[in-house]
């Protein structure tokens, strides 16, 4: 049995910023991690520069990961038709397997505690939480969810959107290809979406969103790529002269972007434990840094006294609620639009004759530096 001030469930990008956090204000923290480090994970690895000065202020030198600094957009539709824009705040292309080694290093320096085992479940009675892993039993005032887009802690907690199966398939790999590096690429296919962005090491990420209804029908994630995701020309030409660098891809299914809960059994949920924007709005990631901020900004707040627990959960909820919600629905109605192919063609003849409006939409799905 062991005491601690606070437990994060996950030691991905969202856990991990909420651990620097809260250390960086004398907090002891408690990170726990089922997989090891460093771990490639199914992911766009873009990241909105609206996020650069908090992470500067957190003490993080996210430049001596050498990214590569993204701010032009290519979108294609599965005719091959493309628009091309500038990106209003613009990003970076890191890979998750180097940014989250890097924060969990960081985390490590300063004295956060970070193990590696499987929670099985969380129950909260009079105040306190009694965290139980396969290998420990701790106990907390404070727990934070970052265990990611699906877990087993989901079902156990009976969150709604587990309940419901999700349609979608997650691709990703890297691979070497001639491919400019301050482009973000995102194309259009029949059942789905592939981001291409160069992150470090001069590789290439490419990452798609497939609709399981369209993949089912094919033996494998090759015959897949050949006969549905080529067929954007676009894509053909990428995956023509790509040479991957993984022994296969990565995979995840029953990606869901359901409305989820932020606060559950009285847990702060954080990143995409929180809830999921569309991969096509690219945001992701800075999302789950974003909350990690509110979330440790909060907890800050109640272990100081200054309000108490529902106080807490109702202002973390406000706080998600305008920062995230519209771009959440942004995402939704955004894919929702572009999933029939004659509503996609008409959608990109209107940008191509007013292509500011392509800006519009992307600031709807990206915030104001933080």
């Amino acid at each position: 049995m062991i005491q601690n001030s606070i437990v994060i469930i996950g030691g991905g990008l969202a856990g991990l910023i909420a651990a620097i956090h809260l250390k960086n204000n004398n907090y002891n923290v408690l990170v726990i991690e089922k997989n090891e480090f460093p771990k490639h994970k199914v992911c766009g690895e873009y990241i909105s520069n609206e996020v650069l000065p908090y992470l500067k202020s957190l003490g993080l030198d996210i430049n001596s990961l050498h990214p590569k600094h993204i701010d032009k957009l290519s979108f294609s539709l599965v005719s091959g038709k493309c628009i091309n824009t500038a990106l209003p705040l613009g990003g970076f292309g890191i890979s998750r397997y180097e940014l989250d080694q890097y924060l969990y290093n960081e985390a490590k320096n300063i004295g956060c505690v970070i193990v590696q085992d499987t929670v099985s479940d969380v129950e909260f009675l009079d105040g306190k939480f009694t965290v139980t892993t396969n290998e420990n039993t701790y106990y907390t005032s404070i727990v934070l969810g970052a265990f990611g887009k699906r877990s087993n802690l989901d079902i156990k907690l009976k969150r709604n959107f587990i309940q419901r199966q999700s349609h979608w398939l997650g691709v990703k790999a890297h691979y070497k290809l001639d491919f400019p590096e301050d482009h973000v690429g995102l194309h259009h296919f029949k059942g789905g979406y592939c981001g291409v962005s160069k992150i470090e090491n001069n590789l290439v990420n490419i990452c798609y969103l497939a609709n399981y209804e369209t993949f089912k029908q094919y033996k494998s994630i090759e015959d897949y790529q050949l006969n549905v995701v080529r067929e954007n020309p676009n894509l053909e030409k990428i995956f023509k002269n790509a040479e991957i660098q993984f022994e296969k891809p990565l995979t995840i299914s029953q990606v869901s972007f359901e409305e989820k809960k932020c606060v559950e059994n009285h847990i702060i949920m954080i990143g995409d434990t929180a809830g999921l924007i569309h991969p096509l709005c690219g945001n992701g990631m800075a999302m789950a840094i974003h909350s990690a901020k509110m979330a440790s900004e909060n907890i800050i707040d109640f272990l100081e006294n200054k309000i108490n627990r529902a106080t807490l959960e109702n202002n973390y909820l406000n706080d998600w609620n305008k920062n995230f919600k519209k771009r959440l629905r942004a995402g939704r109605l955004l894919g929702k639009l572009l999933e029939h192919e004659k509503i996609a063609q008409a959608v990109l003849k209107i940008l191509i004759i007013f292509p500011f409006m392509l800006s519009i939409i992307i600031k709807k799905t990206h915030g104001k530096p933080i």
